[in-house]
C-alpha cells in the first residue's frame, strides 16, 4: 500500500457532502473496533500502512479510506467482514458529489441525447484517453473548473497529481455502468469530426479509442453520429448539449452557453434544446455512414 503514509489530496470529504454522514459512519466503526482490540491509532496505521494522521482523519470521517485499507483493517481488528462491508459505500463516497449526481441522473434516463464538440464525451472513452484529456488540464487552479469536481491542494498547480488523476478517470468509467442496465435506455450520440482526429494520449490512445467508439455504436441501443466538420450551417457551435429524459416524462438538458449553462427542466426550455440537437442530429452523418466514418479514420490513424 505504496504512498499511504503520506496526505494525498482526492480522498477528503467536506461535512457539506451529502456522503459525509457515511463516511463518518465507516470512521466511527473502524475506531470502535480498534479502541476493542486495544490498538492505537499509529499502531493500527502500522499494521495497515497509513500514518497516524490519516488513520484518525477516517475515523473522524474526514477522509474517505481506501478499499485496501478497509479489507487490512477488517483483518487485523478481527472485524469479521464488518468493516469490509463498507466497501460498496466508500467506492461511491470517493465520486466527487457532482459525479455522482450526474451518475444517478444518467442511471435514471430512459433516453438520453449527447452532443459533443470539443472532446469526445465521457460515456465513449476509454480510461486511456480519459486520463489523458485529464492530463491536458493546467493549471490545476482552484477555480471551481477541475475535472470530475476533483479539487487540488493549493491555489494552483501544473498538473493534477497522479491520485487526482487517479480518481477521475475512476469517477468518468463509473458511469460507464449505463451500458449494462436492463432494460437498456436509448443513447443518441453526435460527435463533431475534429474530435474524433485530435490525437489525445497519441496515435496508439486514438486508435484504441474509435476502436472502442464502434463497439459502442453497434449496440443495439445507441445510435453513433459524426458531424462533419465541412456543416457550416448547424447549430453546433453553440456548444455541448445534453437532454436526459426520464421515465415519468420528466427530463433535465444542458448547454454550453444558453441558460447561464444550468441545467434546466422547464418545457420551454428543454423544447429548445431539443430542436436544436435533432437539427443537428439531421445535419450529421447517419449511424451506417458515421461507421464507416470512423473505420476509415482508423484505416488512416
Amino acid at each position: 500500500m505504496s504512498g499511504e503514509g503520506v496526505d494525498e489530496p482526492g480522498w477528503d470529504v467536506g461535512p457539506e457532502d451529502e456522503i459525509a454522514p457515511v463516511v463518518e459512519a465507516a470512521g466511527r466503526q473502524i475506531r470502535l473496533w480498534r479502541e476493542a482490540a486495544g490498538l492505537r491509532a499509529a499502531e493500527l496505521g502500522e499494521a495497515v500502512g497509513y500514518g497516524e494522521d490519516l488513520v484518525r482523519k477516517v475515523e473522524r470521517g474526514a477522509r474517505i479510506p481506501r478499499p485496501e485499507f478497509l479489507d487490512r483493517a477488517d483483518e487485523v481488528l478481527n472485524a469479521g467482514g464488518r468493516i469490509r462491508a463498507f466497501r460498496e459505500d466508500m467506492e461511491k463516497a470517493r465520486y466527487p458529489k457532482k459525479v455522482r449526481e450526474l451518475k444517478m441522473l444518467e442511471e435514471r434516463a430512459v433516453e438520453l441525447l449527447l452532443y459533443g464538440t470539443h472532446n469526445i464525451h465521457g460515456l465513449l472513452q476509454t480510461p486511456e484517453y480519459s486520463g489523458a484529456l485529464f492530463g491536458t488540464r493546467r493549471p490545476a487552479a482552484e477555480d471551481g473548473r477541475h475535472p470530475a469536481g476533483v479539487r487540488p491542494a493549493g491555489p494552483w498547480r501544473p498538473t493534477l497529481s497522479p491520485d487526482e488523476l487517479e480518481r477521475a478517470v475512476a469517477a468518468r468509467m463509473a458511469r460507464q455502468s449505463i451500458y449494462g442496465r436492463a432494460p437498456a435506455p436509448e443513447i443518441s450520440f453526435v460527435q463533431e469530426e475534429v474530435t474524433l482526429r485530435r490525437p489525445v494520449g497519441g496515435t496508439a490512445v486514438l486508435r484504441r479509442q474509435l476502436e472502442h467508439m464502434l463497439e459502442i455504436a453497434r449496440l443495439p441501443h445507441v445510435e453513433l453520429q459524426v458531424m462533419p466538420t465541412c456543416r457550416a450551417d448547424h447549430p453546433g457551435p453553440a456548444g455541448r448539449i445534453q437532454v436526459l429524459k426520464f421515465g415519468d416524462g420528466t427530463a433535465v438538458g444542458r448547454t454550453d452557453d444558453e441558460f447561464g449553462g444550468r441545467p434546466v427542466s422547464e418545457p420551454r426550455q428543454l423544447r429548445i434544446l431539443e430542436l436544436r440537437y435533432g437539427i443537428i442530429r439531421a445535419q450529421a452523418l447517419s449511424p451506417r455512414e458515421s461507421l464507416a466514418f470512423i473505420e476509415q479514420l482508423l484505416g488512416e490513424t
